[in-house]
């Protein structure tokens, strides 16, 4: 019995590892993919490569890393990308790509990946871009007033039953924006 059930472990860690040799690649492309559009749809105009332009930003608090992809016109910086991970979630992380204009006000995001519960966490790819009440973060710049959820005094009214999704979320952005603003300065 124990050759057995050893036999019918080491040919199911074999198959298991096979099929990962498989699909790493094909997974791996779709990831870069999905990066590379997200970047595009959150930035203003742009005549370069934003990912190859990559850069890593320490940035403190509870931030696993932020990449920075600039956007440049004709030379000159027209904004950057900035993926940020948020460790704070309900289910754990959340990655996200902000956009953000020279000037630091954002253009646009996209969720990239995360595990928040289904139909309330999940909302906030679209609810923090809606133009009902204080939802929307789209065009405002979070260096002219820190933004922050309702609940906690702020103007940016959090996804309804999700607060800590919503607080993380609204981290992350600052982050995001701090990790901009250091971009430029550097």
């Amino acid at each position: 019995m124990v050759t057995v059930l050893t036999t019918v472990c080491l040919l199911s860690g074999a198959l298991l590892s096979w099929l990962h040799s498989l699909t790493a690649e094909p997974v791996a492309v779709a990831e870069r993919e999905a990066r590379v559009g997200a970047i595009a749809e959150v930035l203003p105009a742009f005549d370069n490569d934003p990912v190859s332009d990559a850069v890593t930003v320490a940035v403190g608090g509870d931030v696993d890393s932020v990449t920075v992809y600039p956007a440049r016109d004709n030379g000159k910086l027209a904004g950057a990308a900035v993926e940020c991970v948020s460790q704070d979630g309900f289910s754990g992380a959340i990655r996200i790509i902000f956009g953000f204009d020279a000037s630091g006000a954002v253009t646009g995001y996209r969720v990239m990946s995360h595990a928040e519960t289904p139909g309330l966490g999940a909302k906030m790819e679209e609810w923090f871009r809606m133009d009902q009440g204080r939802r929307s973060v789209i065009g405002r710049n979070p260096g002219e007033s820190p933004l922050m959820v309702s609940q906690d005094g702020g103007d940016v009214d959090g996804i309804t039953a999700a607060t800590i999704t919503s607080r993380a979320f609204i981290g992350a952005l600052q982050c995001a924006y701090e990790a901009f603003e250091q971009f430029k300065r550097e």
